[in-house]
């Protein structure tokens, strides 16, 4: 018979796990780049984007789930700097 709570267990995990894989991702990408480029683009700098996903990072390793909202607040800032920021960085390498 289906355990609908190990499903639900399950899913959760799966979600934690890719927010995870998205702020690691976004993390190491802000690394990647001079805060020149970041200047260049207009947007807040190396450091501050650094410090802001590292933080995001080691609050959802450490708090655990993707729903405290130190973990959504800091999910948002991934996902902002993926849609905004990596992609301004981007056009300014590709001139």
């Amino acid at each position: 018979m289906l355990d609908v709570r190990s499903l639900d267990l399950n899913f959760y995990l799966v979600v934690a796990f890719v927010l995870l894989v998205v702020k690691i991702f976004a993390f190491v990408n802000s690394l990647m780049h001079s805060n020149q480029e970041y200047e260049a683009a207009g947007k807040l700098t190396k450091t501050a984007w650094t410090l802001i996903l590292g933080l995001g990072v080691v609050v959802q390793l450490l708090l655990g789930g993707p729903l405290g909202l130190l973990n959504i607040v800091f999910t948002i800032a991934a996902f902002v700097y993926l849609a905004d920021v990596r992609p301004a960085i981007a056009g300014l390498r590709r001139r």
